[in-house]
């Protein structure tokens, strides 16, 4: 037993050193950072992957992501709807801190995240990146905080919450509008079909900038309604009932178009350069546009609006073969916010002193794994969570997903061990006071928590 745990340790040892002179090589000795595509599906459940415990999903192109990388099953988005979220993504930092803890205007000339931010497309610019946006941004509308305005050399796609696939008009409240947009300047494409056009440009990007470092932020459109899935897929998913059919479709059509933006990577034989994260930005919508629901979220309770764990808690891998564990589940305390500093870590980025709220958790990607987030928070409107540990404590909680009771006065705290109760189907502020004041007390302390927000029956 001796003997092989010396051996064991030593397998360890030498895996360990194969990565850091791997990095090394990668970044040093052949003089090339990393490239770097971060594709961001739009409103894709918490489990809705076929690597990630769906069971009635075709998604082979990121169930292939997946097994070529690490699966994280305790990653959150930082707030359940999209802005903030995105937010979070691009800076590093809580959605409060970064300025938008809300969703962007969808009003041309309205501002949204503020340009103080430094953002992951301007770090990567400063080291010599090339740098994309194609698909969905919903950060601002305003030249000043549109992609161009936020570090990206190039830009396509539409700027506000969501876009019919065809005539690309945003028809969330009149007058219903077009928004397509291409380094700042309205394009029209009548009748292309939107998700195939982001990975026709995607792909076409990674063809020109093959020969030098890169940084594209792919942010699909799909599975957000309006749900438009193309005739291949309503065929496949014929059988299922709404709203589940229609949404399954879409997934799939995640699944195609980026499928194809990852073998643009292979055909150009850039696979061992690059790193590829593939997340959600919320959990699946409840709204009526898609349905009522259609996500799928296994265990866990709540969806987009929602802090209940279906709403933040989302799918996300990373790729980097030869360089990263491969086939591996994470089951670290990760947020979006963690994405820039991990980058910046792994891709070796020159960056002034910045005081980031994410944590890198580079050391999880070659096995070295430990919690960096003992206390985080989520606050949207007056709906607010704490997480310590394995206690969460929901104020005010939503769960449009109507997925278990809220008795609106004896569950406005709604205290779980997600350890034990992962559902959060049980409400145990009552059998433990102790633990709900000293979660109340850390929300309290957290600097953009109010005094309204603690509800007066505490």
């Amino acid at each position: 037993m001796r003997i092989m745990g010396i051996q064991n340790k030593f397998l360890l040892f030498s895996f360990a050193v194969f990565l850091f002179f791997g990095w090394n090589k990668s970044n040093g000795e052949e003089g090339r950072k990393p490239n770097v595509i971060i594709i961001l599906a739009d409103d894709l459940g918490t489990r809705d992957l076929n690597s990630f415990g769906a069971k009635d999903l075709y998604t082979p192109n990121l169930d292939s992501l997946a097994a070529k990388g690490i699966r994280f099953t305790q990653f959150y988005a930082s707030s359940s709807i999209c802005s903030p979220s995105r937010a979070s993504l691009m800076t590093g930092k809580y959605p409060q801190t970064a300025g938008l803890p809300g969703n962007a205007s969808p009003i041309y000339g309205v501002a949204g995240m503020p340009k103080e931010n430094l953002t992951m497309a301007e770090i990567f610019g400063q080291n010599g990146y090339a740098t994309a946006h194609i698909g969905k941004w919903h950060l601002g509308f305003t030249p000043e905080t549109m992609p161009n305005g936020q570090g990206f050399q190039y830009s396509f796609g539409n700027m506000v919450g969501c876009i019919d696939n065809y005539s690309h008009f945003f028809y969330w409240n009149g007058p219903n509008r077009h928004d397509l947009w291409e380094n700042g300047k309205e394009i029209f494409m009548d009748g292309v079909y939107y998700p195939s056009e982001l990975s026709r440009r995607a792909i076409e990007y990674i063809n020109e900038n093959k020969d030098h470092p890169f940084f594209l932020y792919f942010a699909m459109n799909t599975p957000h309604y309006p749900l438009q899935p193309e005739k291949k897929w309503r065929d496949y998913y014929k059988d299922l009932d709404m709203p589940r059919r229609d949404y399954a479709a879409f997934v799939s059509t995640t699944d195609e178009y980026a499928g194809k933006v990852i073998d643009a990577v292979k055909n150009n034989h850039l696979e061992k350069n690059t790193v590829i994260i593939f997340l959600s930005d919320n959990g699946h919508s409840c709204e009526e546009r898609s349905f009522f629901g259609g996500g799928y979220t296994g265990e866990y309770r709540g969806c987009k609006f929602s802090l209940f764990e279906g709403g933040i808690r989302v799918p996300a891998i990373i790729s980097w073969p030869g360089m990263i564990i491969s086939n591996k589940i994470v089951d670290e305390v990760c947020l979006e916010m963690d994405l820039l500093p991990t980058l910046v870590e792994i891709c070796k980025l020159s960056v002034p002193e910045i005081s980031w709220e994410g944590h890198s958790f580079a050391g999880s990607l070659t096995g070295n794994f430990s919690t960096r987030h003992e206390l985080v928070f989520w606050k949207l409107n007056n709906q607010w969570a704490v997480r310590k540990g394995d206690w969460k404590l929901v104020g005010n909680p939503k769960d449009p997903s109507a997925s278990g009771t809220l008795d609106k006065i004896n569950d406005s705290l709604f205290l779980v061990n997600l350890k034990n109760d992962p559902s959060e189907k049980t409400n145990l502020r009552f059998e433990n006071p102790e633990k709900l004041m000293e979660l109340i007390n850390e929300y309290i302390n957290w600097e953009y928590s109010e005094k309204n927000d603690i509800p007066k029956n505490k």
